[in-house]
């Protein structure tokens, strides 16, 4: 009915548009006259037209369009500096009415309007990923990208989103989606969902109203007995389920953002903390919850240090070690090294920062989040990217519901790590950590 509804005053808004402007138009037109009009129906005929001649954009039209909103949709400095000078003069709320209105820039209105369409949200949120994709070569988009992540972040907040249960009943549709937006641990085919859908396992999403069949943001938990060290067990198709009687800990084991468009609006802190309700909720037996995260910076660390001659981080022998890590190919070449990689990476973690923050973003997600650093894995993912991104080492982030608060807000506020005792000894053993004998690398070994 509703949609009924809004074609209805869609075609109304045409009629009127046919009578008054019957030529065809380009969308930046489009977009001028959408900016001018004042009917619900004419408003709601341009956002639908405007919708459509998005999506039949080429790339040279697409940023001609971005130069657009640029250059015709942005404020007028003079006027805002007018403003600001009459509302320091006189604080009267008028004075604060001009000041906001010569502050935001032509282009959210437009935006607004735009998102009244059906399938409006849906172009905003592609437009923004095409726009993100582009900022590198073009800069002075920044701009447009402001604005844009303004009103997404207003109109994606958490009073919005609800969670879904993934299972094997949901839609065909949305299952396909969430084979295609695993990033983390890449599916094969419907046999690798089905195992990820079994009853020890557990797959939660975040959605929008306007978005009803894509996923905002996902996370797969395997409910299992103990910490879990390896992700190897729980992607095995083979893998056999857990009993009932035996689940007491929840593995969040991947977390996987859909919407390149929604990128710096974070949802994953949020779902992590509804998940732990929804399981406590369940009364599965479930009394800890964990992750079992990448690394994905250490490896790109470790190259960067092998390419510093006299860096402070490190000490010569330590960096001649990891020039040798860099040689390894297989996981069989790497063993020799397990006390040193692991010591390395607690001090990589620990260590390692930049805003007086941990480098790495999956530590720097969790540990905001009030998890606690609590275990390094050694061959924690024996896949080819769990060699290339970290060697193999998985980490466990430790979410204690009693003290998650206190954790976040130490993070946040003094900037300290929550952090076993085993992680923090295993930081302090890095300087006796290396080989007894120098491996031999396998360019050696051929050779010989």
């Amino acid at each position: 009915m509703l949609n009924q509804f809004l074609r209805s005053v869609v075609e109304a808004g045409h009629d009127w548009l046919q009578r008054d402007k019957p030529q065809a138009r380009d969308i930046q037109t489009l977009c001028s006259d959408l900016m001018q009009v004042k009917g619900e129906a004419t408003i709601a005929a341009l956002a639908h037209d405007i919708v459509s001649a998005y999506y039949a954009l080429d790339a040279a039209a697409l940023d001609a369009w971005f130069d657009y909103l640029l250059t015709e949709c942005d404020l007028n400095p003079d006027q805002v500096i007018d403003a600001a000078q009459a509302y320091k003069e006189s604080r009267a709320p008028d004075s604060l009415r001009m000041l906001m209105q010569a502050a935001e820039a032509a282009r959210q209105n437009l935006f607004r309007r735009i998102n009244q369409a059906q399938g409006g949200t849906a172009m905003l949120v592609d437009m923004r990923a095409k726009l993100l994709a582009h900022l590198k070569a073009r800069p002075e988009w920044m701009c447009i990208d402001l604005d844009l992540r303004h009103l997404l972040s207003s109109w994606f907040n958490r009073g919005f989103l609800s969670i879904r249960r993934i299972d094997w009943q949901t839609s065909a549709s949305i299952l396909e989606k969430i084979m295609q937006y695993e990033s983390v641990h890449k599916m094969h085919g419907w046999d690798d969902l089905r195992r990820r859908l079994a009853d020890d396992r557990r797959c939660y999403a975040f959605f929008h109203p306007a978005l009803p069949h894509e996923p905002l943001i996902f996370v797969e938990v395997a409910l299992v007995h103990g910490l879990a060290g390896s992700v190897d067990n729980i992607l095995s198709k083979a893998a056999e389920i857990t009993p009932p009687d035996q689940r007491d800990t929840a593995i969040f084991y991947s977390i996987n953002d859909c919407q390149a468009g929604l990128r710096g609006i974070s949802f994953g802190d949020f779902l992590i903390k509804k998940v732990v309700s929804e399981l406590q909720s369940e009364a599965t037996g479930i009394v800890a919850f964990s992750t079992l995260s990448p690394l994905p910076g250490f490896r790109k660390w470790i190259a960067q240090e092998c390419a510093i001659k006299d860096g402070d981080n490190l000490a010569d022998a330590q960096r001649e070690v990891l020039l040798r890590l860099e040689t390894c190919t297989s996981f069989d070449d790497l063993e020799p090294y397990g006390p040193f990689l692991k010591a390395l990476c607690a001090h990589y973690l620990l260590e390692v920062q930049e805003d007086g923050k941990p480098v790495d973003p999956v530590a720097r997600f969790h540990l905001r989040n009030g998890a606690e650093l609590n275990r390094i894995n050694w061959f924690g993912d024996r896949s080819d990217n769990g060699f290339n991104q970290s060697f193999g080492l998985l980490v466990n982030y430790v979410y204690d519901v009693s003290s998650i608060e206190k954790n976040h807000e130490d993070y946040v506020h003094h900037g300290r790590i929550a952090v076993s005792d085993s992680v923090r000894k295993l930081q302090t053993t890095l300087a006796g950590a290396l080989p007894e004998t120098m491996p031999k690398t396998p360019r050696e070994k051929a050779e010989e």
